[in-house]
């Protein structure tokens, strides 16, 4: 089992997406703008990150700035509030495998979870060269 939170106008997320494809897997794909997860699944992503959900939150893009969601009194619950009405706030991509998940920036952090990281050398959209 191999599920990508993706946004294709991303290219961190599209390069994961072609990591994750060179490994010989074909993940399951979740739009989460389009389909976003439920509170449920949200708050276990982040535990099974093992992250905070501040550590989840995007700035660039998003109404961050707006809500005031630099306030560090905000508690988790509030975060997650906000991911959830607005989830561009939601970082991506976010992979999950049955070694773990991951919030995949930069994309080369699928390696750490992919059942078969011995990819090869591959060229991100950027032209860097990631050795897997």
């Amino acid at each position: 089992m191999t599920r990508i939170y993706h946004n294709p106008d991303c290219g961190t997320s599209r390069n994961t997406l072609a990591m994750i494809r060179q490994s010989g897997v074909e993940p399951e794909i979740i739009l989460y703008l389009e389909t976003p997860p439920d509170r449920e699944e949200l708050e276990s992503l982040i535990r099974q990150m093992g992250i905070s959900a501040r550590a989840l939150l995007r700035e660039k893009g998003t109404p961050f700035q707006e809500l005031g969601l630099d306030n560090p009194e905000l508690a988790e619950a509030e975060l997650i509030d906000a991911m959830l009405a607005h989830p561009i706030l939601i970082n991506r991509p976010i992979v999950v495998t049955n070694k773990g998940a991951r919030l995949c920036r930069p994309s080369e952090a699928v390696l750490d979870i992919l059942e078969n990281p011995d990819i090869g050398p591959f060229t991100k959209e950027d032209g860097e060269i990631v050795k897997g």
